[in-house]
């Protein structure tokens, strides 16, 4: 439990330049079939918005992928 709490608090889930968002909030639920989200404070908001009780929730976040790099070949990644 320590360790994937120093990987999670190290990683970029907790960047602080991140733009607030309503879909990171406590507060909000992102709706399955717009782009809104239905939020406990405020109704229905845009995914956009921020109101001053966004509070970050970083399991509802998905970080972007790395992807692999284009300098690898099918060879590097045989036995």
């Amino acid at each position: 439990m320590i360790v994937r709490k120093v990987i999670l608090m190290s990683g970029k889930m907790f960047d602080k330049n991140l733009k607030k968002s309503c879909a990171w909030c406590i507060h909000g639920r992102k709706s399955d079939y717009t782009d809104e989200v239905f939020c406990k404070k405020r109704g229905v908001t845009s995914s956009l918005d921020c109101c001053r009780k966004y509070k970050y929730d970083p399991l509802k976040r998905t970080p972007d992928s790395a992807g692999i790099g284009k300098d690898y070949s099918p060879e590097d990644f045989t036995l």
